[in-house]
Order: structure tokens, then sequence, then C-alpha cells
């Protein structure tokens, strides 16, 4: 028999849960359908986990009501129903698609045996069960090798690390975290690492994994260098979850492409957080998931007005701090901030100040008097003020002694 809902939503990630959590404050109806058997839990904290101060239901995030577990099959737009591969069709009124991303799994030789499985050693880190197997695998003394120097790649070499594991980073780009930092920040981050006693290597690339018995042995870079490695981690970024949009025929230019009211070409569908594409943009962060989730509870709750017009909140990036009570190593925390536009165009004013003895780092661009985008690494107490003047949008004064005083004082973070 197939029930009547107002609200379907497909995928108990942040956004979903998120979503669905708060359209019930609104009191708008929801089923939410979740894959993974764990109970939602947040993802930006997997580190944490692998770093052994968390344990997996530190991260659990408040089961909505309504929560569905299963595997959704397909979408029928004609009849709107959705169909499910362990149960019946769930039929609703509006759809929203929040299903997330998959880890990129790297097109290198010995990386998949004729099962298709990855070889014993092998493992991609973007789930909780990839977290609890890495989680199990590592060792005092275990040989890690982190394929990969985005913040995934750099915050699981850190807390390998943090395990007492002896870790090899290779990043294919020049610099790591280039999606979120400049050169100057992301040389504080590989010092950091560095001091850890992880080896960075960076325009290096990965051309083979080598096992024996099915077991990894060593990767091999392009240059025939060889690592030997006990345990490879494959952080080499994310692609949106498309594949039931593409099937229904919905519009996909990357990511589920939706307008300010976050409707895909269907009407009757939303797309929001990493599966969805807005004004160009996959942004794939946890922040403009939150912003998307809540404006379109708000919509979907008749609240008149209710758009997203792009993320105007500050992305805090927190690395995994203190180790978990059975590491020998002491992680102090490391901080990141970032927001708005890093990358300053020509004629936009630049404020950067540097601290190589306490390793901070600040960067801010003015563009017509405005605050439009920074740059933090380290002692984060800055981060409320600045945050503040750039969604305030206000413009600074023109002599810039109050955007110098955001820079150098504590600003109420």
């Amino acid at each position: 028999m197939t029930s009547k809902t107002r609200v379907v939503v497909i995928g108990a990630g942040l956004a979903g849960v998120t979503l669905t959590r708060r359209l019930g404050e609104l009191g708008t109806p929801a089923v939410l359908i979740g894959e993974e058997a764990h109970r939602p839990y947040n993802r930006v904290l997997l580190a944490e986990v692998l770093a052994g101060r968390y344990g997996a239901d530190v991260i659990a995030l408040p089961e909505p009501a309504g929560l569905v577990r299963g595997r959704v099959t397909g979408i029928d737009r004609a009849a709107r129903t959705v169909t499910r591969a362990d149960g019946p069709e769930i039929a609703y009124d509006t759809l929203v698609l929040a299903t997330g991303s998959n880890a990129v799994l790297p097109p290198l030789r010995g990386l998949f045996g004729g099962g298709g499985e990855l070889p014993e050693g092998v493992h991609s880190f973007r789930t909780l069960d990839d977290c609890l197997a890495l989680s199990a695998a590592v060792r005092p003394g275990t040989r890690a090798v982190v394929i990969g120097g985005g913040l995934l790649g750099v915050s699981a070499a850190r807390a390998l690390a943090g395990r007492g594991a002896q870790v090899v980073l290779a990043q294919q780009a020049e610099r790591l975290m280039e999606r979120q930092l400049d050169p100057a920040a992301s040389e504080l981050v590989r010092r950091h690492l560095t001091g850890l006693g992880v080896e960075v290597h960076t325009e290096c690339r990965v051309r083979d994994v080598r096992c024996v018995g099915g077991a990894v042995r060593s990767v091999e870079l392009a240059d025939g260098y060889a690592l030997d490695a006990d345990l490879v981690v494959l952080a080499c970024g994310v692609r949106p979850r498309t594949g039931l949009a593409e099937a229904a025929g919905l519009t996909v230019r990357g990511g589920v492409v939706v307008d300010d009211e976050l409707r895909t070409s269907d009407p009757h569908i939303r797309a929001i957080g990493d599966c969805a594409r807005h004004d160009g943009t996959v942004y794939g962060l946890a922040a403009p998931a939150l912003e998307q989730a809540g404006a379109l509870a708000e919509a979907l709750a008749g609240r008149p007005g209710a758009r997203y017009t792009g993320t105007r909140s500050l992305t805090r990036l927190t690395l995994a701090g203190r180790a978990g009570p059975d590491s020998p190593f002491d992680l102090a925390p490391f901080d990141l901030a970032a927001f708005g536009e890093t990358d300053p165009r020509p004629g936009d004013d630049v404020v950067q100040l540097a601290d190589a003895t306490r390793g901070t780092y600040r960067k801010v661009v003015v563009r017509d008097d405005r605050l439009v985008g920074g740059v933090l690494v380290g002692e984060l107490g800055t981060v409320g003020a600045l945050a503040r003047a750039w969604e305030g949008a206000e413009p600074l004064p023109s002599d810039g002694g109050p955007l110098l005083h955001l820079l150098t004082n504590d600003g109420g973070s």
C-alpha cells in the first residue's frame, strides 16, 4: 500500500536531517529515507573519530521522527513515487534530494581486484563505516599513505599521525588544500603536518597500488619511487551523487541544477547539500548545506520570501584536536577559517598579517570598501568580528583603522 506524505527527503546526512527536523518544528510532515545502517551522524567530525578523540556515538545526530531505512532505487515523476530496494513505494507531494556525494576512487593500477573490491588495507574515507574500518586497522608504527591533500586528506593524515602511524601524504596539486587556502596559509598547514612527523609530497602523482595476496604492500609514484604501505587512505575528493536524478531525467551538470528556491527542473523536486548545483556552484561544505536546508524548510512550510541566494556564512575548518586516551601523542588544536572570495581580483585591496613564530596567518580581501573574503589560520579570536563585517556587507571606513583592529584583536568569536 502506498502512503501519501507531503514531503519526502532522500538522504539522512547533515542536510537531510536538518531539513526534516526544521520541517517538523514548522509543523510540516516529512519522511526521511536514509541508506546507512547507522544513526544519522555529522560527517564533518569523522576525523575526530579516526583520531580517537570521539566515539561514533558522540557524532550522532538527533534521529528525526519518520526516519525510514533503506535504499531508494528510482523516482517515478509521473506517479510522484519513489521505489525502494526493500520496501513499498512512498508517494510524495514534494521530493527533496539530499543524496550527498561519494568518495572519488582514482584510476590507479592495482586498486581493484577481480570482484571490484578494494584490496585489504586500502580504504576510502567518506562514511562512518570507512572511519571505523580505518580505526580498527591502524596501530602505532603502521605505514600509512594518504592519497590526496585536500581538507579530508589533511584531516586523515593528522588523525593517523595522532594514532602513532608513520604517515606519508601524497598530493597531486602544488599545495595542500588548494580549494580553501591561499599559498601562505597552505604552507602553514604543511609545516604543521611536518611537525607531527607527516612526510608531505606535493606535485606528486600516484601511479600504482601494489598488492601481495590481496593486501596492499606499497604505493608507486609516477617517477617510479615506491612507498611501503600497510595502509592506504584514498582522499581524492568527492563527486555529487546524482544517479537518481539523472535516471529520473532531471537536469544535471556536475550536480543537480537548482534555482534560488532550490527547485530542480521538475517543480515537485528540490535538491540541497552536496548533490545540488546552485548558481553554477556545487559547494560541498557543511555551512552552505545547512543554509540551504533552513531556506528550503521555510519555503516548504509556506513562509513568504524564503529563498537561497548563496552562502553567507563563514566556513570554519577545524582539524582533529587532542588525540584519544590511548594515543601517545598530544595534538594541539589547529583551526582554519575561510569565507567569501579568498582570491583577489585586479583592483582589490589585500591586507595580510603573518606571525611565523606563532604559526598564525590572516588575510582579508577588500573590494569597493567592502570586506569580500578572508583566510585565517591559527588563533581565531578575530573570526566573529570579521564574519559579521563580511555578512553585513557594510562599507568599511576609508582610513582602514577598524579593519586592522579586527585583524589584530579578539573580535568576540
